[in-house]
């Protein structure tokens, strides 16, 4: 009789699951996406301090990022990351962008400009002479962008994986598109940061150009990386030609005129219809003319590239946009989009729902598979039967809560990004923490490749993925140290690749004051370590004890006098004779020339908040902190106002308090509270972040979005969740709407319910009274992956306006917990 109630019970919960999930299923959730959300810092009108988002047109995971480049006329407020700013000027339209990333831009190459003439002033080597300021407002919605710009010209756009169609609408003058093949993203940081443009071809035949642009520099620091493309128009111009003109762009580490006056471009005579840059990387490109009395005001063009050949960016560009009409292209999109990403996540659209939420959860998916690109069949280097990814900008960033989303619901690509990973390995001799341009860098700390691999392995993920190869490349990490990259912002190691102050924490077990960083790497090599014995668990058994043993480094680094504020032991500099180094040492302060930056103690958070960044071994924290009644205080007084010390320079303009939301060392701290069996307090401080610094406007995150990591910590709020990386561990918090389904592993689906009110969920209301996993009342604030994430499921919270210690069950574990005698 139990049995079947319980199967009753079960298949009720199926039928529901099943018919939500018909019911939602033909919903156009794509109408919920604000592509601008995050587009605006503080200042008005400016980029700089925001989300340095893409606005453009994308395909999830998608080679082409189709979108305006833009530039401001005060060179100090520029952030070009993303191409888009509010209102920066429009220099061209380019087919490769980056999405919310900080650094020195990437990429903004294979570009497109329409011009009502190219007369004086006009010179076409010189884009502050042509750049244009827009008028009224953008628009864009998921694969489409449209503006307007002062010249008169209309330009709407849409893009597939390989490949992007743009029309532009021009008022009764002249009509000029410019190709320059030399046009990229420039940096606004001197030295070896930016990129540069070293060499390019362009063939023209009637409507038809092709060609080739490399670049190099940039976030990556990376070699030469070349683009083909294959464009045409619609209809045939009046007049083509090429030009070519001296290349005055700074250049460094390349033959040039860099530091010259701009001079004028040479154009084409005698029917030539080609040029190449050359060794000293002159500028080249094409303009395309159509004449004034011409009765058709529209020109459109398709391009398509590749990093193989203009071949296959021509097959690219004919097979994935088939017709001229730019509509169709969208609809494409969209319907890619709602079918392989945001239907993975289906709540309710009715009149039930809060609009802001919606535009919230599903925004949020949109800009969290923007990146990495998926260049299966584009990879230049070598020859593989493994897929190819790039643009990992930052695994630093993502490795703490996006990489775990996807492995549920995206489990194919993230398959393939893991089998990339080890591919880049056994080609290039180390995995990236961060790579694009098919080349590796810059490493901000660990090798937290090494964290993604074991996420995915401790869940369970094996598919077509050689862990054999993956553990050998997760032990070259851990035991060879990289060649001194000797980079601009750090002399004294690596920053490219594997862990670059190794020879310390293989020596000493902790990473001395004689490195960069010392602290926020002390960190995170423990993790990575850890990382490596998780691995191990599996595929080499005998290397467990000494990579978990490795993996509590960090306590090596802990010094119980160190005193801040009113509390007592933090991670503390030390030098390689063992002594600390903690004269005048303020851990509410990085110390660094720049902040929190490379040549601090700290990377992107102080002392004070690595302090609690310790989620392998939680239990050994809180005793180190002086047990959970200290960790507990400690842990409220990082949420209080103006408790900061640290300048966070202008992407934190708003933000007084220790913990700062906008930078992922912070990500997991406010969900702490679950390791004290006071799960209401993480609910309350991390719904106070999320209601504080996200929204649905051009202000609506707290940083730079940093591959849609910042979008992926809210999303996960939202379901009511937080994943522990490197372990198979979701905390359980509260969520924002009263009946989630979730698509995982596939096919299976979890569906999430709450009884709270539907429309202020998100906002009040949302205290948990108790929570049943597949329908067993469930005395934990966590749960394991196999409970539920494998073959689905249901959880259900039951929720009031009073906060109430619920759980009576064991804390989450601590799956690193190492006494270290030697400390």
């Amino acid at each position: 009789m139990h049995f079947a109630m319980e199967s009753r019970v079960l298949l009720s919960q199926l039928l529901l699951s099943a018919l939500a999930h018909t019911t939602m299923a033909q919903v156009d959730y794509s109408q919920y996406v604000n592509p601008f959300i995050g587009g605006l810092g503080p200042f008005e009108g400016l980029a700089y301090g925001g989300g340095n988002i893409f606005v453009g047109a994308a395909m999830p995971f998608g080679v082409v990022k189709m979108g305006i480049d833009t530039l401001e006329q005060n060179i100090s407020f520029a952030t070009p990351n993303g191409g888009w700013t509010p209102e920066g000027l429009v220099t061209a339209v380019s087919m490769m962008h980056e999405h919310g990333t900080g650094g020195s831009p990437k990429y903004g190459v294979v570009s497109q400009m329409p011009l009502t003439t190219v007369d004086e002033p006009v010179n076409i080597l010189d884009n502050t002479t042509y750049w244009q300021k827009r008028v009224g407002d953008d628009v864009a919605s998921v694969g489409y962008y449209k503006t307007k710009l002062e010249n008169g010209v209309t330009i709407q756009l849409s893009g597939t994986h390989h490949a992007g169609i743009v029309q532009y609408d021009f008022p009764s003058s002249e009509k000029h598109v410019l190709v320059d093949v030399s046009h990229y993203l420039p940096s606004l940081y001197a030295g070896d940061t930016g990129q540069v443009f070293i060499d390019g071809e362009i063939n023209v035949d009637g409507a038809h150009y092709t060609g080739y642009t490399t670049t190099k520099g940039g976030f990556s620091l990376s070699g030469p990386f070349t683009v083909y493309f294959c464009g045409e128009f619609e209809t045939e111009p009046d007049m083509a030609r090429t030009f070519r003109g001296r290349n005055t762009l700074p250049n460094l580490g390349y033959r040039s005129y860099s530091g010259e006056p701009i001079g004028q471009p040479t154009f084409s005579s005698n029917g030539r219809m080609s040029e190449k840059a050359g060794p000293l990387a002159d500028r080249i490109g094409a303009v395309f003319t159509w004449g004034a009395n011409a009765t058709d005001t529209q020109v459109r063009s398709r391009i398509g590239i590749s990093m193989i050949s203009t071949e296959k960016a021509c097959r690219r560009n004919y097979e994935e946009i088939p017709s001229w009409d730019l509509n169709k292209t969208v609809s494409a999109a969209v319907d890619v989009w709602n079918k392989e990403v945001f239907s993975r996540i289906q709540v309710p659209t009715d009149e039930s729902a809060n609009k802001t939420n919606l535009r919230l959860l599903y925004s949020s998916l949109y800009m969290m598979h923007l990146m990495p690109s998926d260049r299966t069949g584009e990879n230049p280097d070598w020859e593989s039967e493994e897929p190819s990814w790039d643009d990992f900008y930052a695994i630093w960033d993502t490795f703490r809560c996006t990489v775990s989303l996807w492995h549920l619901i995206q489990p194919k690509a993230y398959e393939g990004q893991i089998r990339s990973l080890i591919d880049i390995w056994r080609h290039e001799g180390y995995m990236p923490d961060a790579r694009s341009g098919n080349y590796n860098g810059v490493t901000q700390g660990g090798s937290n490749a090494d964290n993604m691999l074991a996420d995915a392995y401790v869940k369970g993920l094996r598919g077509g993925i050689n862990w054999t190869a993956g553990y050998q490349a997760m032990v070259k990490d851990a035991e060879v140290t990289p060649p001194n990259t000797f980079f601009i912002y750090d002399r004294l190691a690596s920053v490219k690749e594997g862990r670059g102050a190794l020879d310390d924490w293989k020596k000493l077990g902790y990473v001395s004051i004689d490195n960069t960083r010392c602290i926020s790497r002390s960190v995170e090599y423990s993790l990575n370590d850890y990382s490596v014995s998780v691995v191990a668990a599996g595929e080499a058994p005998k290397d467990v004890d000494k990579y978990l043993k490795r993996g509590a480094g960090w306590q090596r680094t802990w010094n119980h006098d160190t005193e801040s504020v009113s509390f007592k032991g933090f991670l503390t500099p030390r030098n390689s004779n063992g002594t600390w180094d903690n004269k005048d040492y303020n851990p509410a302060k990085c110390d660094g020339p720049d902040g929190c930056e490379f040549r601090a103690v700290s990377y992107e958070a102080t002392p004070w908040e690595y302090s609690f960044s310790i989620s392998h071994d939680m239990e050994t924290l809180i005793q180190f902190m002086g047990g959970s009644d200290e960790f507990e205080r400690r842990l409220d007084y990082i949420f209080l106002p103006n408790t900061g010390q640290q300048d966070l320079g202008v992407n934190g303009v708003a933000i007084t308090t220790i913990i700062n939301p906008g930078n992922e060392p912070d990500f997991a701290t406010p969900y702490h509270y679950n390791y004290i069996n006071k799960q209401h307090k993480s609910v309350n401080q991390s719904r106070a972040l999320a209601n504080q610094y996200f929204d649905d406007t051009m202000r609506g995150l707290p940083g730079n979005s940093d591959s849609g990591a910042l979008n992926t910590w809210l999303v996960w709020q939202m379901l009511g969740l937080y994943p522990i990386s490197t372990q198979p561990v979701y905390l359980l918090e509260s969520p924002w709407f009263a009946d989630i389904n979730v698509t995982v592993n596939g096919n299976a689906t979890v569906r999430i319910t709450s009884d709270g009110g539907a429309k202020d969920l998100g906002q009040k209301g949302f205290y948990v009274k108790s929570v049943k996993i597949n329908g067993k009342e469930w005395d934990k604030n966590w749960f394991n992956h196999e409970d539920i994430m494998v073959e689905g499921g249901t959880i259900e919270f039951s929720v009031g306006e009073d906060p109430l210690v619920w759980e009576t069950g064991d804390a989450p574990p601590s799956p690193g917990h190492v006494e270290l005698k030697d400390l």
